[in-house]
């Protein structure tokens, strides 16, 4: 694409290109589009801001870097582009910066006997968690290209480069300073002249119905963000310079089944392969025994754990099964397949009462975190923590959520082993996740709610908080089926509405009942574990307003109905049909509410061929 001279012109901020175009000296140099805004430093080789956006609608007014410092070097432009020279040399030009509307190009030129610096950008945290997502070999700080530079909120630049196999110079820290940084090294004597494009670029994937709204325009500029490597890991971390947590890798799979491309040979797959690679090689993570503050010289905490967290190991072998299915990468399925079967006896040998359900070596009782968080503080270190994710809620002993990833883990692991050989190591996970099944519904379905509780403790009682995410994995993995799940998603929608949440721009909360002080691990406010009074001994963090509970049916005008139509049977309308006004297509219900079940475009009458299960406002008396 030619350089932009007119409407994305370079503003200087000093003097103009000189009349017989020789290049002269300038105080800083911006150049702006929809796509970007950068800022050239005059000091020396510096770029002093960056803002991008991937949409092109011109929210590029911000500054995401700060802190790095200029190189001697000297700052020339003309329109279009500008140039840094050595302060020592007259020609070529050290660097090029050139600029077009949704590109950057950065060109570096050996120069004889001098030694050229790099373009650095150092995003500051504090504004952003950016991050470089493109393959890394451990303890290298090099990330190869083409890899992409991605700012939450912001955008992403795809970075490609004309010498094969470059690198980038990558590394971030939250302790000594909050930032990351991705350098881009000169060229040399072995590469003369080295050229660096960064393209602004969109990705996510091309879903019906989302083009031209404005309400997914986060999902287009955010569908990356959940992936942020670590450059001192090489591995998926929480951001750039956090921690790395195996219990989250089942949702980097998930999402990285969906994803486009994100240049030529790199996709978000194989980030997921690089960071089980180095787990099936003996690297450790949050939620592991072995996993220690300043691990392997990053940046990260030590967590307690008395043994691995229930959900570590189900989300390794769901990302691990995601991804060989999902790509075809039955190489490295057999290659891997021993350290996979391992993970999965592990996993197996924690069901201790052999009643199917994988358990934790806490007890979860109520109660039992106050002396765990007393000795603690007493010995100044981290408490003891529960059995998943949720690491400041007492999850313990047979954990509804961990239970859900490891059937989905099992029914994964059984296809893999059957497509690579391993006939009876299929039959026998088939098996376990049957009895797992088998066993879920009755340890944890609370009949006093009728929907999921979260843990069963090992005195047999149940913690019900009405976490929505336990529900939503149990019945997205299959643990719980479709037909047994929309009771359960009716109750919770008229729970979300008793509670008072009507924030969906943020997400869905964790919980709709405010959690007891005595099911807390950490007592700190920040975490949970807030004021009580004499009269309320549960925390004041809840998910909402904090509203009664009614006993009998809700006295608002309008309440969620969900009805189910089993495989073969007639449309559920016909037998128990919502009023006339809520017998719309699916994409106006869809737009009336905000909420339906698997997407039923195209349904008239409020069924559809494809649909399994859908939710609407009716009036009380339906239910």
């Amino acid at each position: 694409m030619k350089p932009a001279l007119v409407a994305f012109g370079v503003m200087i901020a000093a003097l103009g290109t000189a009349a017989d175009g020789q290049d002269k000296p300038r105080a800083a140099v911006e150049h702006r589009t929809p796509y970007y805004r950068i800022v050239l430093a005059e000091r020396g080789l510096l770029v002093e801001a960056l803002d991008v956006d991937s949409l092109g609608q011109g929210r590029v007014g911000g500054n995401l870097l700060g802190g790095a410092a200029p190189q001697q070097a000297r700052l020339e432009s003309r329109a279009g582009r500008a140039l840094y020279r050595l302060a020592q040399a007259v020609d070529p030009p050290a660097w090029e910066f050139l600029f077009a509307e949704k590109t950057i190009t950065l060109v570096s030129r050996h120069v004889a006997g001098q030694q050229s610096p790099p373009v650095t950008l150092r995003f500051d945290q504090t504004q952003s968690h950016a991050t470089v997502l493109g393959r890394m070999k451990p303890a290298t700080l090099q990330v190869a290209t083409p890899c992409l530079v991605h700012v939450p909120d912001h955008g992403t630049l795809r970075v490609t480069c004309d010498v094969p196999g470059q690198a980038l110079h990558y590394d971030a820290r939250r302790y000594a300073g909050r930032w990351v940084q991705a350098g881009f090294p000169p060229a040399d004597g072995r590469h003369p002249t080295v050229t660096y494009t960064l393209e602004v670029a969109a990705f996510y994937p091309q879903a019906a119905g989302i083009a031209g709204d404005a309400r997914y325009d986060g999902f287009r500029r955010n569908y990356l963000t959940i992936f942020q490597v670590n450059p001192r890991l090489g591995v998926l971390a929480n951001n750039s310079s956090s921690d790395v947590a195996a219990l989250c890798y089942h949702q980097y799979s998930e999402v990285a089944r969906f994803a486009p491309p994100l240049a030529d040979g790199l996709t978000c797959q194989d980030l997921v392969r690089m960071s089980l690679d180095r787990f099936l090689a003996g690297m450790k993570t949050y939620g592991q025994v072995g996993y220690t503050a300043s691990y392997q010289g990053a940046d990260t905490v030590f967590g307690n754990y008395p043994c691995n967290s229930s959900d570590s190991l189900p989300a390794l072998l769901i990302a691990a099964g995601n991804y060989i299915l999902a790509t075809g990468d039955w190489d490295w399925a057999k290659a891997n397949y021993a350290g996979l079967k391992a993970w999965a006896e592990d996993m197996l040998k924690t069901d201790r009462d052999g009643n199917g359900l994988i358990e934790y070596g806490l007890s979860g009782n109520s109660g039992s975190w106050k002396a765990n968080w007393d000795r603690a503080q007493a010995q100044k270190t981290s408490p003891l923590r529960p059995a998943n994710w949720w690491d400041t809620i007492g999850f313990g002993h047979e954990d509804a959520y961990s239970n859900a990833l490891a059937y989905r883990a099992l029914v994964l692991l059984a296809q893999v082993a059957e497509r690579t050989g391993h006939a009876e190591d299929a039959q026998r996970f088939r098996a376990a996740a049957r009895k797992l099944k088998a066993a879920y519904l009755p340890a944890f379905l609370n009949p006093k709610t009728g929907w999921l509780a979260g843990w069963r403790s090992a005195d047999g009682k149940l913690h019900d908080y009405a976490f929505l995410f336990v529900n939503g994995a149990a019945i997205t993995y299959g643990v719980v089926d479709r037909q047994q799940g929309c009771p359960i998603m009716t109750r919770l929608m008229n729970q979300l509405d008793r509670a008072g949440y009507t924030r969906f721009d943020l997400g869905l909360p964790g919980n709709l009942l405010p959690v007891r002080r005595e099911d807390y691990v950490d007592l700190n406010t920040d975490v949970g574990g807030g004021k009580t009074t004499p009269t309320d001994s549960r925390s004041t963090r809840t998910a909402g307003p904090r509203r009664p509970t009614p006993s009998g049916p809700s006295k608002r005008s309008t309440r969620w109905a969900c009805r189910t139509r089993p495989s073969g049977s007639s449309c559920p309308c016909s037998r128990a049909s919502p009023p006339a006004t809520s017998r719309a297509s699916a994409p106006t219900a869809r737009a009336r509410t905000g909420k339906t079940g698997r997407a039923t475009a195209g349904a008239t009458k409020g069924c559809s061929p494809t649909a399994t299960w859908r939710c609407w406002r009716s009036s009380p008396a339906e239910n």
